[in-house]
């Protein structure tokens, strides 16, 4: 591979900010669609990047296009639409979806752009926009050895850990599968936390009981600070990207024929707070939109 690449970049959100910078870092020419959801790029484009009005144009101006979108529907927008991306794709280009996405909408899209020529790999991430600033984020890929192998030296450049696991649609079911776990999690902490307000037990020696014991995670260790201060800003996603998220999930294993009685659930858990609490909501105030529902003190007050 060429040690610099024309690349296009579609989402320059909370994480996808940080892929583009730290892509930019290492030469590459890129081409930004300009859209009202980017964070502000005025920092990309002091780097060299360039700034387009549609889909079609990125495509057309790059070798290989990122993605990083809300969902499925956002992805197949921008794939499909008026001046969509396939208006762009022709032979060797490279499709690098870096959004949470539905498997089965994944594998439709696939097969458009290798209809034409072009090549795709699925490749979602886990961390934080911190973590995709530093350039550490978690990547899971999917996709022919090849064709991975070609965009592996571009994932690293904003990636500490790669997952390869195996053909197209497997990284976004494994961050799907990735994300279940980590949701799940959050809805058993904010009921527990919901019973242990309402029941007066003291919620940082709770916390500690958690810590040292069988109760102990990552998502324990990010939701601490909202416990003790209400400081949302180690989990920035929201409970209506959450809800999004396991509906994904719960689709998927509807496909794959496996009964989900627990997934429903926490899928549930996050569309009533959602509803009840404002889908903008940060992940962690989840606690807060239970302990209001039953009559419990509030965290991180």
């Amino acid at each position: 591979m060429a040690t610099n690449r024309k690349l296009g970049f579609i989402g320059v959100g909370m994480m996808g900010h940080g892929l583009a910078k730290n892509l930019l870092k290492q030469g590459h020419a890129m081409t930004l669609l300009d859209h009202s959801g980017n964070q502000p790029v005025d920092d990309l484009m002091k780097m060299g990047a360039q700034s387009v009005a549609t889909p079609k144009a990125v495509a057309d101006a790059a070798e290989v296009v990122f993605l990083c979108v809300t969902g499925s529907p956002q992805v197949e927008a921008c794939v499909y639409g008026a001046d969509g991306l396939l208006g762009g794709v022709r032979p060797g280009t490279i499709v690098v979806d870096a959004s949470t996405a539905d498997p089965v909408s994944t594998l439709k899209v696939a097969a458009a752009v290798r209809a034409l020529g072009g090549r795709y790999v699925d490749a979602p991430m886990t961390r934080t926009p911190k973590h995709a600033e530093d350039g550490c984020v978690n990547v899971m890929l999917g996709g022919d050895a090849e064709t991975i192998a070609e965009v592996r030296p571009l994932i690293e450049s904003y990636a500490e850990n790669i997952f390869v696991g195996g053909e197209v649609g497997s990284g976004h079911s494994m961050k799907l599968l990735h994300n279940y776990i980590s949701l799940g999690n959050l809805a058993l902490l904010a009921e527990a936390y919901t019973c242990a307000n309402k029941a007066g037990i003291d919620r940082k020696v709770l916390t500690e009981v958690l810590a040292t014991g069988g109760g102990d995670s990552v998502v324990l260790k990010r939701l601490t600070p909202f416990l003790e201060s209400g400081d949302t800003g180690s989990m920035l996603f929201s409970l209506t990207n959450a809800g999004k998220d396991l509906r994904y999930f719960t689709h998927m294993a509807e496909e794959l024929q496996v009964g989900i009685f627990v997934g429903e659930a926490v899928h549930q858990t996050f569309i009533t707070a959602a509803n009840l609490g404002g889908g903008d909501k940060m992940l962690p105030e989840i606690l807060n939109v239970m302990c209001r529902m039953h009559g419990a003190p509030l965290c991180g007050e």
